[in-house]
């Protein structure tokens, strides 16, 4: 699917149609990826890219929003095809890109090994010569379109945002929340935050949705999923329930079942909204779709707690 300013919107086929999504930025010949998905997305962004009637050497620039396995686990295979592509990343993630072992150790630690291969296959090095650590406001050229990578962290401490200006419009990795087109309804999209283990910081997420409020864009493309509008609305709703998720936590501490008292005050919120929102459903429905997304956003909860 593509959409105006050659912004194309790519399923990279993780989890379940429309769940994972990686841009193609096409201007003037030159081509861009924001984000990647995993290693087996890689022949579908390379399928995009000659849709789009380009060649691999066209490709200048990889820019990850951070280096969770969904959005940069293929980073390495990718990297790999695009001959004269440089990698534009956090300076706190590039070092993962370069030797991503602790990477692959830290999931495998949670997941197992062979359900690490199955998921997002082994992990491959980028060569340091060719990533580009992005401090705050560092700009990226595409042809003379420029780019501009904001730090916006809350959900990950090495995050960052792509501000396009030619398009107007902001590529948010996770710190602006999760948008399923499941959830659509009559008053347009559904959104909810993701914590994620293991660096929530409710403060510091709130101020990071409001940064990238303050540019004005006309739309937010989100890597779970695509482009959504309406933003005042909800920026709203996302920082109302980030302050609901932390009362929720709080509550939570010191009880024997913590986290399948979070799993299930999480449902209950997400439930709520939704049905407020006109989604019809259903509680069961709703814990289908939003099953892993509620299990992480638990864990990032207590990770929070512990730490807080």
């Amino acid at each position: 699917m593509s959409t105006p300013h050659g912004i194309h919107t790519l399923d990279t086929g993780f989890v379940r149609p429309r769940f994972d999504a990686a841009y193609l930025l096409v201007e003037d010949g030159r081509a861009a990826f924001v984000d990647c998905g995993t290693n087996h997305a890689v022949p579908r962004l390379l399928d995009a890219l000659a849709a789009a009637g380009l060649e691999p050497a066209q490709v200048d620039w990889l820019i990850l929003t951070h280096v969770h396995l969904d959005h940069a686990g293929g980073a390495g295979e990718l990297m790999a095809r695009l001959p004269h592509a440089k990698l534009v990343v956090h300076p706190r993630g590039a070092r993962h890109m370069v030797d991503p072992a602790q990477l692959w150790a830290g999931a495998s630690a949670v997941y197992g090994e062979a359900v690490m291969e199955s998921t997002y296959g082994r992990l491959r090095p980028v060569p340091a010569e060719r990533v580009v650590e992005a401090p705050d406001g560092h700009v990226v050229e595409l042809a003379g379109r420029a780019l501009r990578c904001l730090h916006t962290p809350g959900h990950a401490r090495h995050h960052l945002a792509v501000h396009d200006a030619r398009a107007n419009a902001c590529f948010t990795g996770d710190t602006f929340g999760l948008s399923y087109r499941e959830f659509d309804t009559a008053r347009g999209p559904f959104i909810l935050p993701t914590t994620s283990p293991v660096q929530f910081e409710p403060a510091a997420l709130h101020a990071s949705i409001d940064r990238l409020l303050a540019l004005r864009p006309e739309a937010m493309y989100l890597t779970h999923y695509g482009r959504v509008e309406d933003l005042a609305r909800l920026a709203r709703d996302l920082h109302e329930q980030i302050d609901a998720m932390v009362a929720f936590a709080r509550a939570a501490a010191g009880k024997p079942d913590r986290h399948a008292w979070l799993l299930d005050a999480l449902a209950d919120l997400y439930a709520g909204r939704a049905a407020a929102h006109g989604w019809s459903g259903g509680r069961k429905r709703l814990r289908e779709l939003l099953d892993m997304d509620i299990e992480l956003n638990a864990q990032g909860l207590e990770v929070w707690l512990e730490r807080a």
